[in-house]
């Protein structure tokens, strides 16, 4: 083997070895190449994971953006129709303002009128009322004028409405007086016209106040003469109504001696006035009697007549008193029965009785009458200084006539 065949192999391992070496160098770069390209196809993947992630992301957000806008959407068009709704109410609203707008200014317009008609109608009704009042007072004034001239139960009833004033009258069980002044006629002569008149006013007046007391009707007055029933308009029953007449009379008579030294003082008379009173009870006939025109609320009848007749057989200062009036007061009033008498208009003679007092006032009235001396005292009134005055009026009497 030549030496150049020696050097073939070697030169084939080296040249194998060289090719081994670049192979293995060129492996090498391919591994370090593709080392480099997975790890960039790493990166890359994890540049695209993170790209997927945040697309991902952004999906989410898109959906979820796309929702909100779905959402948002729904409610713009929820706000929408709100929003028209409520333009259609504040339209409504609008009109309904605008209306009642309307109705305030025509109220007001009316208010404003009304306010004026009602000033023109309040000063028409002031007017109307102190007319009212006015012509109330001049009603009152005259009814209080006409009030006297008729017994205060008959004007009472007339005014109330209870009864009518028209032509009729009634049958009832009444208990009829008779008064007159004893010797009115011869006073007359002794008096002047103005003092008469003041005279009988005030007698008048004191027995008119008595006789309204007990409830009395006052008939009429005729000069001297009083004419009184009672039983009608109002009665309480035919027993009281005999009593309570019978006690004013009795009342009159006391009021009459109470006023004994009066006539002397206020009219000069030179005996005191006494009067005589004739009572009876029975059915009698009273109302209204007259003309359409003119009417008088009077009593007629027998018993009338007969309380006229026993008033003027009557003693002065005394009251005499029927049988019929007796049966009624006997429980009551101490009397004492006199001689019967005829009466015009009655056949039989009329029993009659002389009212006394009322049982024990006899006893509570004490009475003194001598000689220049005359003197009553009422127990219930007097008291201990009137007895003490008394004492001293004995007293001073006495030094006088000794």
């Amino acid at each position: 083997m030549t030496k150049t065949e020696s050097k073939l192999p070697e030169e084939a391992a080296n040249k194998n070895i060289r090719n081994l070496g670049l192979k293995l160098e060129k492996e090498k770069k391919i591994s370090s190449i593709l080392s480099h390209e997975r790890d960039m196809a790493l990166e890359a993947i994890e540049v695209e994971r993170a790209k997927i992630k945040e697309l991902e992301k952004l999906i989410r957000k898109f959906k979820l953006e796309g929702k909100l806008r779905k959402k948002f959407a729904s409610e713009l068009d929820r706000q929408k129709q709100i929003a028209i709704d409520a333009k259609d109410t504040a339209a409504q609203k609008t009109k309904e303002l605008e209306k009642l707008l309307k109705k305030q200014k025509l109220e007001a317009l009316l208010r404003k009128k009304m306010s004026s008609q009602m000033d023109r109608q309040k000063k028409l009704a002031i007017e109307a009322q102190e007319i009212a009042i006015d012509k109330k007072n001049q009603l009152e004034a005259v009814s209080n004028q006409l009030a006297k001239y008729l017994a205060p139960q008959i004007y009472k009833s007339i005014f109330a409405g209870d009864s009518e004033v028209n032509v009729i009258s009634q049958r009832k069980k009444l208990t009829v007086f008779f008064s007159d002044i004893v010797g009115f006629t011869d006073i007359t002569d002794s008096l002047e016209a103005e003092e008469i008149s003041s005279m009988l006013n005030f007698y008048l007046t004191e027995m008119s106040h008595i006789a309204l007391s007990y409830g009395g009707t006052i008939d009429k007055y005729v000069g001297d003469a009083i004419l009184i029933f009672f039983g009608d308009p109002e009665t309480n029953g035919a027993k009281e109504d005999a009593l309570k007449c019978v006690s004013m009379a009795l009342a009159m008579q006391r009021r009459m001696e109470e006023l004994e030294s009066e006539w002397a003082e206020r009219f000069g008379l030179r005996e005191p006035l006494k009067i005589r009173v004739g009572i009876a009870t029975g059915f009698c006939t009273v109302g209204n009697f007259g003309s359409e025109d003119r009417l008088d609320y009077t009593v007629i009848g027998s018993q009338v007549n007969l309380a006229s007749r026993l008033e003027s057989i009557a003693k002065p200062g005394s009251v005499l008193i029927s049988f019929d009036t007796y049966s009624q007061v006997s429980g009551n009033i101490d009397c004492r029965e006199l001689e019967r008498v005829s009466v015009k208009g009655i056949r039989e003679k009329v029993r009659t009785f002389e009212a006394l007092s009322e049982h024990g006032m006899a006893e509570e009235i004490l009475k003194i009458e001598i000689n220049g001396l005359k003197l009553s005292a009422d127990m219930k009134r007097i008291d201990v200084e009137g007895i003490n005055e008394l004492e001293k009026f004995v007293e001073n009497a006495r030094k006088i006539l000794k």
